[in-house]
């Protein structure tokens, strides 16, 4: 039986790929816990330092399978999740994953597809991408973030404008509205994410990861608890062995050599 999720470690870059090209890539439940089983992976493993969230064959992914959902959406909440495994969504700031995510997509990408690029922290487009929040066309809406991440991330205006119409939009439209950072002919979106996630997986990992966490606490609780966060959290990072070597690479004029310790 092919896995619906296909997970490969390439060197310090995790990569998680939608694999039921057959079926548009929908996930369904048991896609959905693996892909929390990945997230934790990703987490948890010190020799990952980032992921890459990607779609096998011609789509991202068309969505949820609905009618497979819709029990646990009546009932209240997504799926319970395993003991190490982390929500994709990240909709739970004290259980996220803690590592950057880079999503590349193609095709068609609706629903879920636009909440988990949104909860991922670089995004790749190929120029054949349809985007749709489309909710609204089957009788709910967006539980999985986007109506919280769409206006921080493109505006009010913007992500009103296809949250409450449920119109697509292309790749050139994600790129002006900043959704995506890289438009890419269809076919390349995979190598310029993985490109993006190898350059930050060379990057000293305690920097990013405190940077990581810094950003989203300007978000979730304000630009003041970010400030008051910024030495208390550079002075353990000071005494690490990756400080050390980064300023003897700067000293040496050489690229730096990271551990993550």
């Amino acid at each position: 039986m092919t896995e619906k999720l296909k997970v490969e470690k390439r060197g310090h870059v995790l990569c998680m790929g939608f694999n039921r090209p057959e079926k548009y890539n929908a996930m369904d439940v048991d896609t959905y816990l693996a892909l929390a089983e990945a997230y934790g992976r990703l987490h948890n493993d010190d020799e990952l330092r980032c992921g890459l969230l990607y779609g096998e064959g011609k789509h991202l992914t068309a969505g949820l399978e609905l009618d497979k959902w819709a029990p646990h959406f009546g009932a209240g909440g997504f799926p319970e999740i395993g003991e190490d495994a982390i929500d994709p969504f990240g909709l739970d700031p004290d259980n996220r994953v803690g590592k950057p995510v880079v999503a590349a997509a193609q095709g068609i990408c609706f629903t879920v597809a636009l909440e988990l690029m949104l909860a991922a922290d670089v995004r790749v487009a190929a120029d054949d991408c349809r985007f749709g929040q489309i909710e609204v066309k089957r009788g709910i809406y967006p539980v999985g973030g986007a109506t919280i991440r769409f206006v921080q991330n493109i505006g009010w205006g913007n992500a009103m404008r296809y949250l409450l119409t449920a119109d697509e939009f292309g790749a050139e439209e994600a790129y002006r509205m900043g959704f995506v950072q890289e438009v890419t002919p269809a076919g390349e979106q995979f190598d310029k994410a993985f490109e993006i996630a190898e350059r930050i997986a060379r990057q000293a990992p305690l920097g990013v990861y405190a940077t990581l966490r810094n950003a989203r606490l300007s978000v979730v609780e304000g630009e003041r608890a970010a400030i008051d966060r910024l030495f208390p959290e550079l002075m353990p990072i000071m005494q690490s062995e990756d400080a050390k070597e980064g300023v003897q690479s700067f000293i040496e004029r050489r690229e730096a050599k990271f551990q993550g310790r």
